[in-house]
């Protein structure tokens, strides 16, 4: 019998996730399939009767797009959030903006997965030339958080992402889970990756092939010390989920017209 559950996702697909681009920091929008994917979300968790007590999102708006959804859905609209950076998408440094499959193209189909997947391989930083850089560090939800903007990375691993999360699930959500709420996180794929990884104790090897579909919900499963009873449960069709898991793998493969 679980001590605890938690409910985990990556926010449905974002505008630049359909055009297979490297989305990271910049803010975007969902795509229309994915404010489709977040509201099937919220309906098949409505269904399995699921009742949340507290939701936390990054500061990104696909992330804070998808919870809105998700509760809409399931008539919890007054559920409060909470977000911070450190529930972010891995900082992709000055891939940010490139196709991955014209990357896989240039650079070859295992590096791209070595950046995309990897635990401890950084990508080249992003400078102030970067199209994207003012766009990201001008912005003010920067300047009310819990780090200086100077200290704000400029490129991340996913060992990177841990670190920064692991103080903010220890200090924030841990206690809430362990008051007995029941707890919503709409994150990335690489936080989502970064939490799955320290909770279930997944090593930095095996790391690099988990991969997480968008708006798919994951329900966890934990005892009295926070360890899962048995491996993370995605929720919903299993041969579409299968599905959904290959084409995030394909995304950083090349084209078959370009081979």
């Amino acid at each position: 019998m679980a001590k605890y559950r938690l409910v985990l996702l990556r926010h449905g697909e974002g505008a630049w996730t359909k055009e297979n681009r490297f989305c990271s920091w910049v803010d975007q929008k969902l795509s229309s399939d994915g404010i489709k994917e977040a509201q099937n979300c919220g309906k098949h968790l409505k269904a399995l009767g699921f009742e949340f007590d507290l939701v936390f999102t990054s500061v990104l708006s696909r992330s804070i797009q998808t919870a809105w959804l998700i509760l809409e859905e399931m008539g919890q609209e007054w559920v409060p959030i909470q977000s911070s950076w450190r529930l972010n998408e891995r900082h992709y440094g000055a891939l940010i903006g490139l196709n991955r499959a014209e990357m896989a193209l240039n650079h070859g189909e295992e590096q791209v997965k070595i950046w995309r997947r990897s635990y401890n391989v950084t990508p080249p930083p992003i400078s102030e030339s970067h199209p994207c850089y003012a766009e990201i560090y001008d912005d003010r939800r920067y300047k009310c958080g819990d780090v200086s903007q100077e200290n704000l990375p400029k490129a991340e691993s996913l060992k990177d992402v841990l670190d920064r999360l692991l103080p903010y699930w220890n200090e924030k959500i841990v206690p809430e889970l362990k008051s007995g709420k029941m707890i919503l996180i709409s994150a990335h794929g690489n936080s989502s990756r970064a939490l799955l990884k320290h909770l279930e104790g997944i090593s930095d090897e095996d790391i690099i092939n988990v991969t997480l579909p968008t708006g798919v919900p994951i329900l966890l499963e934990l005892d009295e010390n926070l360890h899962p009873l048995g491996p993370h449960q995605f929720l919903g069709d299993q041969e579409a989920i299968q599905a959904a898991i290959k084409k995030v793998e394909d995304q950083g493969k090349v084209k078959s017209a370009e081979k």
